[in-house]
């Protein structure tokens, strides 16, 4: 049996020591004065209380990443669904913005130039040729559109109109190469007409290599046509390559309208001028007004002409020209004279009333012819 007595007495002496330990772990304070057996029960429930945390914090974050955040992602969808949503309505809105500046621009150029009749029209197609150069509007013959009307927008000319239907027409663009227009260069006013050339550059011809033309110069509409009237613009010059085996330049022309991005445009239903040209044609007018200035200079001697009739009198009287001053006022009175011979005109109806005297003398008449004779019968 001695076993037993061996394990009790390491269990008493163990007991003894931790007793002790205990009794230290009391009895002595470390920083802050706190007993090392409070620092022994802290450490020693710490772990637990991390690992509680721990789960704790694993099923919130579980909580929140899946059950509550699948109705995060519903509003997500939802937001962004919206967001969509708003982006087509914002450009339909740009769009409408953009249309309505363009219908602006339309109208304040129709209601400047009212003088001339014009029809607005809405690009609703193209031909899907691409040899062929062609859109479709919304107006026709029942629109009084007629075939090669000229069509325009505020920038400059598009073409003209190809074929009419009753309520849509075709029109044949400048970049076609069976379109052209009469044009005329904006400084020399050198005339050739303008093709197209079935890419986005016009072509002038006919311009000699005598004649200078610089790049970005006007290019306008002549009117010898007979579609367009005058000075419209075409285009601007682009290139200019003078041509040795012919003698006239090679000229390329950007146009003044962009025919790739027609929405709207105006359909000329006259050949009427704009008032820009008749403005230039009053200026050009005024220009050459040196002739009523003349006129008034002419005015100005005027007053020497009333002068003139005094020296006109002052010839009269040569015979009196020993007496400058004296003879200028004689003959005036000399002049005065001449009224009164009117007044000697009514002189003689005086004669005339002493007439009228003796022809008081009838009534002897009466009496040579009494009624004694027509008794006498």
């Amino acid at each position: 049996m001695p076993t037993p007595s061996r394990h009790r007495s390491l269990a008493l002496f163990a007991a003894a020591i931790a007793a002790q330990i205990l009794l230290l772990a009391l009895q002595i304070r470390r920083g802050q004065q706190v007993r090392l057996i409070r620092v022994w029960a802290i450490e020693s429930v710490s772990p637990l209380g991390r690992g509680a945390a721990w789960s704790v914090d694993g099923a919130r974050g579980l909580w929140n990443n899946y059950i509550a955040l699948r109705h995060l992602r519903e509003e997500d969808d939802q937001l962004r669904t919206e967001v969509g949503a708003l982006r087509i309505r914002n450009a339909e809105l740009e769009s409408r913005a953009a249309e309505a500046d363009r219908l602006a621009g339309l109208l304040g150029f129709r209601d400047s130039h009212t003088e001339v009749q014009m029809l607005a029209a809405r690009v609703i197609g193209a031909t899907p040729d691409p040899s062929s150069r062609m859109v479709l509007i919304d107006r026709g013959s029942r629109d009084n559109v007629r075939r090669d009307m000229g069509v325009i927008t505020p920038e400059g000319v598009v073409g003209k109109v190809f074929a009419v239907y009753p309520d849509s027409s075709q029109v044949l663009l400048l970049t076609d190469k069976e379109s052209g227009v009469g044009a005329l260069l904006g400084d020399s006013r050198a005339q050739g007409p303008v093709r197209g050339t079935g890419e986005p550059l016009l072509g002038l011809e006919y311009i000699s290599n005598e004649t200078k033309v610089e790049p970005g110069e006007k290019i306008l509409t002549s009117g010898q046509d007979r579609i367009f009237p005058k000075d419209l613009p075409v285009g601007t010059v682009a290139q200019v390559q003078p041509d040795r085996h012919s003698p006239f330049q090679k000229i390329s022309v950007k146009p003044a309208a962009r025919l790739d991005g027609l929405e709207e445009v105006l359909v000329l239903l006259t050949r009427q001028e704009f008032s820009s040209r008749k403005e230039s044609d009053k200026k050009d007018a005024d220009k050459s007004a040196p002739i009523p200035v003349a006129t008034a200079t002419s005015a100005k001697p005027a007053p020497p002409a009333a002068a003139k009739p005094v020296g006109s009198a002052t010839p009269a009287p040569p015979s009196a020209a020993p007496k400058p001053s004296a003879p200028v006022s004689a003959p005036k009175p000399a002049v005065t004279p001449a009224p009164p011979k009117p007044e000697v005109s009514p002189a003689p109806p005086k004669p005339a009333a002493s007439l009228k005297p003796p022809a008081a003398a009838p009534p002897p008449v009466p009496e040579t012819s009494p009624a004694p004779e027509t008794p006498n019968p």
